[in-house]
């Protein structure tokens, strides 16, 4: 009984990042060199997108430190079906499916996911203790045993060979002691890791950082607008193929998932950001490195209900309440732009108009954020 209570609390903890790596507890989220080029992808269905139609007022004052201006404006969001022949695993556009119309006001955004440098501060100027930091209780998890309430997050840990990847506990494990200062467990730190993305941040540690810098954490829209740079209708940030030029763009995995990262892309695991090219609107790492969270919750079928209205939604903020027919009890919201983690063999959601999800009190290695304020 003990061990039955004991696996309850590890899948009502874990979270989705997206990778369709979540449920319960154990969620989810070499220097460059070329990469092989491989034969130009399919592009969506041209028909599906409409041209991006950006605002043309100009900022209206000089940009907040460390962040950029997104015009916004009117664009199509989402994904095709046409994607899903790019990942091995079926099913990473079922919820980005319609293509919509969507108009989004402008905004300023920060150039980067937030860093563990700057997320010291925060917790150095309030004090503040991640979810990952706490200890949970038995009134969050009723019947658990005693010696499993202890405060950790969850940890990608490779396989030493090759496994189904229809169980995505194989390689993510609740570690005990893992946090924002303790990525991978107790034994890990923060050294050399001071522009590296924070993670192990659950969604309240990343809307109270955005709160104490007089920001907040973006819609799915706005991600998503910021994030297309303003192209229309690609498959990645930057255009239709992963690596033009056998250039790399984004730190996703390379090699056998999830047995070895190779890092043919110049890293095996996080990096710094700014380490690959920005997008149009000059920001970095919208694809790949550290899952973002946004702030709508999440629906399967968001995007079939603002496209069953026939007119542009204006600012949408998502529904009104979450709800995962996987998971149905628990909290989600989206989470955007895929990770280190994301490959063609499971998870290509560093796809610019996919989407991820996850339990908001769930942090992962590979989960991070950025923050957004309104002009």
């Amino acid at each position: 009984m003990a061990m039955a209570q004991g696996t309850a609390l590890v899948q009502r903890k874990i979270g989705w990042a997206g990778l369709a790596l979540v449920a319960a507890i154990l969620l989810v989220s070499l220097r460059q060199k070329p990469l092989p080029q491989a034969p130009p992808a399919a592009g969506p269905s041209e028909d599906a997108f409409a041209p991006t139609i950006p605002n043309t007022a100009i900022p209206p004052r000089p940009a907040p430190e460390g962040m950029v201006w997104i015009p916004g404006g009117e664009f199509s969001m989402g994904a095709t079906a046409s994607s899903e022949g790019l990942c091995e695993l079926h099913g990473v556009t079922q919820d980005s499916l319609p293509v919509h119309r969507v108009y989004v006001d402008g905004f300023w955004m920060d150039s980067t996911e937030v860093t563990n440098a700057q997320f010291a501060q925060f917790v150095k100027a309030t004090g503040y203790i991640t979810v990952a930091e706490r200890t949970p209780t038995a009134e969050e998890f009723p019947g658990a045993p005693p010696e499993n309430l202890v405060a950790g997050a969850t940890v990608f840990t490779p396989t030493a060979e090759p496994v189904p990847l229809n169980d995505h506990y194989k390689w993510w494990r609740y570690q005990k002691g893992a946090s924002w200062r303790h990525p991978e467990g107790p034994g890990s730190g923060l050294n050399g890791r001071d522009l590296h993305p924070v993670v192990q941040v659950a969604y309240e540690d990343a809307a109270a950082y955005a709160k104490w810098a007089g920001k907040r954490l973006p819609t799915e829209a706005e991600w998503e607008f910021a994030a297309r740079g303003g192209l229309t209708g690609k498959l990645y940030s930057w255009g239709d193929e992963l690596h033009p030029g056998g250039r790399a763009m984004a730190n996703t995995y390379q090699g056998r998932f999830p047995v070895h990262d190779t890092g043919e892309d110049g890293y095996a695991g996080l990096a710094p950001v700014k380490s690959f090219p920005p997008t149009g609107y000059g920001l970095y790492d919208m694809a790949g490195n550290a899952w973002e969270w946004v702030s709508d919750w999440y629906r399967p079928d968001s995007y079939k209900r603002l496209a069953s209205t026939g007119i542009v939604a204006r600012n949408p903020r998502g529904p009104d309440s979450p709800f995962d027919p996987a998971e149905p009890n628990e909290m989600k919201r989206v989470q955007r732009g895929g990770s280190f983690l994301c490959t063609d063999q499971y998870c290509t959601r560093y796809m610019v108009g996919t989407r991820g999800k996850g339990e908001v009190r769930t942090g992962s290695n590979h989960l991070g954020f950025r923050c957004v304020k309104s002009s």
